[in-house]
C-alpha cells in the first residue's frame, strides 16, 4: 500500500526502505527491460521510462507478492500500471514546484531520518549497510530517496497542509451530526465465486494471510497485495464507520477487539472478510472526542486541497502520458 503516496504528504515518517521486495524471480523483468525502455510519460521537461516504472512498482510492492506466482505477480503489475505512473507524474510535477521554489533538503535532515530508521529499527550501522546491499540500493540512491520524501513533505506542508484551519464551530457541528460509536477499519476481502466452489479451498486463502499476521507483516500491504475490493488500493483502509451502518457479521468480529487487533476471518454475503480496528471513536469521552473530530475534519479538508493542488499543477503543466 505504499507507493510514493499521499501518505507522504500528510508527514508521517519515511519508511520506504523496509516495504521493499526486489522481485528477482519475475521472470523477465530485466530481459523486458532492456529490450522495451521507452517514454511511458513526458513531465514538462523530465521524463519517465518503462524502466523507472517498473521499478518503482519493485520497489512498493508488498512483501506478500513474493509468495505470489510469476503469472499472479505479473497480473497485478500490469493491473497497476496507470496508478503508478499517474503517481509518478504527480510526484515529477511536485518535485519540479519545489524546486522553483528552492525547497531542499540538508544533509543534516537526511543524516536524522537515516538515524531515526536505524533507531526505530535497532539497527547499527553495519545491519542497515547490509540491508541496503541486500535490497540492491547504493547508501547515494537511498539518500536520494529520502531527500525527496523530505522535499516532498516539505513541500505540502507550506503548500497545503499548513493552509488548512479547522474552527470550533467545525468540530462542534461534526459532534452533532455525529454521536454514535464510530469505528474506522480496514480490510482484507476475498469476494465469493459464482456458483458452485471449494469453500475449504476458498478459506485456505484466508488461512494464509492470517498466518503472514501472525508472523509481523503489515496488514495494509497484505490488504494492498490480496483484498480483492477497491479498498484494496489504499491499503484495505475503509475510513470511520457508524455503528449503525455495520452490518451483524462485521460488529460481532469487531466488538471484541482492541485497537491494533486482528479479527478471525468471517463470512458475509459477499465474501470472507479480514478486518483490523484502527481507531474507535467514544462520544462519551469528550475531550477525546473533540480531537477524533478535529482529526477528521483536517484529515477531509486536506484531502481535497491536496487533490486540488495537484489538479492545479497538471492544469499548467505539459504531460503526456505514452503507456
Amino acid at each position: 500500500m505504499i507507493s510514493v503516496s499521499k501518505v507522504r504528504a500528510c508527514q508521517k515518517p519515511v519508511m520506504l526502505l523496509w516495504t521493499v521486495v526486489f522481485l528477482s524471480s519475475f521472470t523477465g523483468v530485466a530481459h523486458s527491460t532492456a529490450l522495451l525502455d521507452k517514454v511511458v510519460a513526458v513531465v514538462n521537461k523530465d521524463v519517465i521510462t518503462w524502466s523507472e516504472l517498473y521499478k518503482a512498482m519493485e520497489f512498493d510492492a508488498a512483501s506478500g507478492m513474493k509468495s505470489l506466482s510469476e503469472a499472479e505477480r505479473k497480473k497485478i503489475f500490469a493491473e497497476n500500471e496507470r496508478r503508478f505512473l499517474d503517481n509518478m507524474v504527480d510526484t515529477k510535477l511536485e518535485l519540479q514546484a519545489a524546486k522553483a521554489l528552492a525547497i531542499g533538503a540538508s544533509n543534516e535532515e537526511i543524516a536524522d531520518a537515516i538515524g531515526t530508521i536505524k533507531k526505530k529499527y535497532n539497527m547499527d550501522e553495519k545491519t542497515f549497510e547490509e540491508s541496503l546491499k541486500k535490497e540492491g540500493l547504493s547508501m547515494d540512491e537511498y539518500k536520494k530517496r529520502l531527500s525527496d520524501q523530505i522535499i516532498l513533505s516539505k513541500l505540502v506542508g507550506q503548500q497545503v497542509r499548513n493552509k488548512i484551519v479547522v474552527s470550533d464551530q467545525e468540530i462542534a457541528d461534526y459532534i452533532a451530526q455525529n454521536k454514535n460509536d464510530e469505528y474506522r477499519i480496514r480490510q482484507i476481502f476475498f469476494k465469493k465465486p459464482a456458483g458452485d466452489f471449494d469453500k475449504k479451498a476458498f478459506e485456505a486463502k484466508a488461512d494464509e494471510v492470517m498466518q503472514k499476521l501472525k508472523s509481523g507483516e503489515n496488514f495494509a500491504t497484505l490488504a494492498y497485495t490480496y483484498s480483492e475490493d477497491a479498498s484494496a488500493r489504499s491499503g484495505g483502509d475503509l475510513g470511520f464507520i457508524k455503528k449503525e451502518d455495520l452490518g451483524k457479521e462485521f460488529l460481532d468480529a469487531i466488538s471484541h477487539l482492541a485497537i491494533g487487533e486482528v479479527s478471525a476471518p468471517f463470512w458475509t454475503d459477499k465474501g470472507l472478510h479480514i478486518v483490523q480496528l484502527e481507531e474507535k471513536s467514544d462520544p462519551s469521552n469528550v475531550a477525546e472526542y473533540r480531537e477524533i473530530a478535529k482529526k477528521k475534519i483536517f484529515e477531509k479538508k486536506f484531502n481535497e486541497a491536496y487533490r486540488n493542488w495537484i489538479r492545479g499543477l497538471r492544469e499548467r503543466a505539459f504531460v503526456e502520458v505514452r503507456l
